[in-house]
């Protein structure tokens, strides 16, 4: 009787320990995602040739900031984001949405673009990124390759994709504000079906 209760005891111990592990296992999987690092996966061609349809990256979302969940207030600032950067965002137009574009104009910039050259304070703005894909027609051609010049308010940034002439951006919706910046894109851990981006890092 003795040893059936010591042999009951040890499988609750066991079970226990299992539970444990996996309630701790899942706590920290919900903590990095939260603040260190989330997964997304590329869902349209704006970001070529940069991203692909298809890509999964990683974000690094400790970068510019601790912010607290669900109201996206930055509790502890580390950096701010870059020109240059690719970055996940809240789309401001519909915020249950995340969209991925680049930095191109920081807070107090003048952003202008004629032709296919992007112009930051009046001087041609070094563009290695930029892609002019064929447009959808003369019109929608017209109205990415010639805005502004607008200003970038304070705690805004001017966003646009790689794929200049397939790309739903600053150009149409405006800015996006600080706060609602989620991360840093920085590798692309897996692609399907473009299988050879595997660890490719983003830039």
């Amino acid at each position: 009787m003795e040893e059936q209760i010591n042999t009951k005891i040890r499988k609750k111990s066991v079970l226990r320990e299992y539970a444990e592990a996996a309630v701790i296992a899942v706590l920290l999987a919900l903590f990095i995602r939260t603040f260190v690092v989330q997964a997304f996966k590329i869902p349209s061609g704006s970001m070529e040739p940069t991203l692909l349809v298809g890509d999964h990256i990683l974000v690094n979302k400790f970068l510019y900031g601790i912010k607290i969940p669900f109201i996206q207030k930055t509790l502890v600032p580390i950096t701010n984001p870059q020109r240059g950067d690719v970055m996940v965002f809240i789309y401001p137009v519909d915020p249950s949405k995340d969209f991925i574009k680049r930095v191109i104009g920081l807070p107090g910039d003048k952003v202008e673009m004629i032709g296919k050259t992007v112009y930051i304070n009046g001087k041609p703005y070094d563009d290695p990124h930029g892609y002019y894909s064929p447009a959808g027609g003369p019109g929608e051609s017209s109205a990415r390759e010639h805005f502004g010049p607008f200003s970038v308010p304070k705690d805004h940034l001017f966003v646009m994709g790689d794929n200049r002439n397939h790309s739903y951006d600053s150009r149409y919706w405006g800015f996006v504000p600080i706060e609602s910046v989620k991360g840093k894109a920085f590798i692309i851990y897996w692609s399907w079906p473009n299988w050879k981006r595997f660890l490719h890092i983003v830039s």
